[in-house]
Order: C-alpha cells, then structure tokens, then sequence
C-alpha cells in the first residue's frame, strides 16, 4: 500500500488542514522542520522516509485567488525522481503537464462531459471524489458513475482532514468491493499505523498523510515497519 505525504499551500506557505474549513488553515508550525516553507516541509518529509509520491494541493488556485503555479514548477524540477500528484482546481493543466499528475477534484467540476474531456486531455490524471460529512462535493451523480472514472481515485473526506477521527472504512470498503479493478487511496483521518493496517485490510490502494506524519503519530519506525509486514 502507497503511503504518500500532503502538502497544502496558501499564501506562500504550507498550511495545516482542518476538517476542509479552509478560512480556518493556519501556516503550519510542524515539529519536523519548525518551517512552514515548501521546500524545507518537503525535505522534513523526506528524512522520515523517501517517498516517491507526493500531494500538493494549491488552496489558493481551489478557491480562486492566485496560483502557487512557479513555486510548484520549481519543486517539481528541484526534486525529478518525485510523483507530484496536484490539485490546483483545474488551473493550469497546461502548464503542469509533465510535471505533476493531475487531480480532478469533483467540488471543481461543472459536469461528468467535463471530467470525460479532462481526462482524455490528460491521462494520466486522478480522480478525488470530495465528501464533506456524507455529503458528496461534485455533479450530482457523479459519485455512481463508475464507468467515467479513471485507474486511480482518491476519497477525499474533507470532514476528517486533521481531526484525528480515522479514515472512511465504510466508503473505502464499498467502492472496493464495487470496483475491484480501481485503485482507491483513502484521504483524512489517517491518525497511526492501526488506521493503515485497517485501509489495508479494506482493499486501499494507499493513503494520503499529513496531520499524523507532522504529530509523529506515524514516525520513521512506524513507516518502516508497515511497509515491511
């Protein structure tokens, strides 16, 4: 199973996440670098383990009131042996490509002809199917229209970002079972090795981490030790 750190950027910074308030995200003051800056958080992640894959979420772009477009460019090209997986709300792909994969976030998306023409703009995108609460973010419908999604999909479940409530088995399990040839990876909630094993044993394909990576929950022995069972 893929264990891939978050990174969410406003205003120049990298931000802590908060069950998807987004007025509400502070710049984060992580014990592993007492830096808030990309490139030092980035490089603090590393030390714990070296991921190959990362998440960037550009929150500024998501809302509408900028880009962090040249500072994601020169991550990209400062560190070549990583995945970026980004979402920027659907801006710039253009410009990204080649650099990140792209994430279809269905809280940016108009409509599933929308996601059909992204996605065969741009192969080598990731869905994230966005919940708050149990309340699916995105055309209505879309979270049933399995036949539109592509290879890989997130479960992006706002309403546990950084509340160290667990990750949503019931969901993640549900669309395993429904649709074993598309790799889930689970979003919020993740709080330590437990929580892991249970995606684990539900079908995930991985999982996305932050809060508990930042709070040690999930530290260097942790990592090393799911990863090897």
């Amino acid at each position: 199973m893929k264990l891939i750190p978050v990174i969410d950027l406003m205003n120049n910074c990298v931000v802590t996440a908060k069950r998807g308030q987004r007025q509400a995200y502070l710049p984060s003051d992580t014990p592993l670098c007492h830096s808030n800056q990309p490139q030092a958080v980035l490089s603090a992640l590393l030390e714990l383990h070296p991921f190959d894959t990362f998440y960037l979420a550009d929150l500024d772009a998501i809302v509408g009131k900028g880009s962090h477009l040249d500072l994601i460019r020169n991550l990209c090209l400062d560190y070549p042996d990583i995945t970026f997986w980004l979402d920027n709300g659907l801006k710039d792909l253009q410009l990204m490509r080649g650099f990140t994969r792209p994430v279809i976030g269905t809280e940016s998306l108009i409509n599933g002809e929308q996601l059909s023409h992204l996605i065969a703009s741009h192969p080598s995108s990731i869905l994230s199917l966005d919940y708050l609460d149990e309340h699916f973010k995105g055309p209505i419908g879309l979270d049933r229209q399995v036949k539109c999604w592509p290879a890989d999909v997130i479960v992006m479940t706002l309403s546990r970002v950084g509340a160290a409530s667990g990750p949503d088995l019931i969901r993640l399990q549900q669309l395993s079972n429904r649709c074993p040839d598309i790799r889930f990876y689970a979003a919020g909630g993740v709080r330590d090795l437990q929580d892991l094993e249970r995606l684990r044993s539900v079908g995930a394909a991985g999982a996305l981490l932050s809060t508990a990576l930042h709070q040690g929950a999930i530290d260097r022995t942790a990592i090393d030790r799911f990863l090897n069972l």
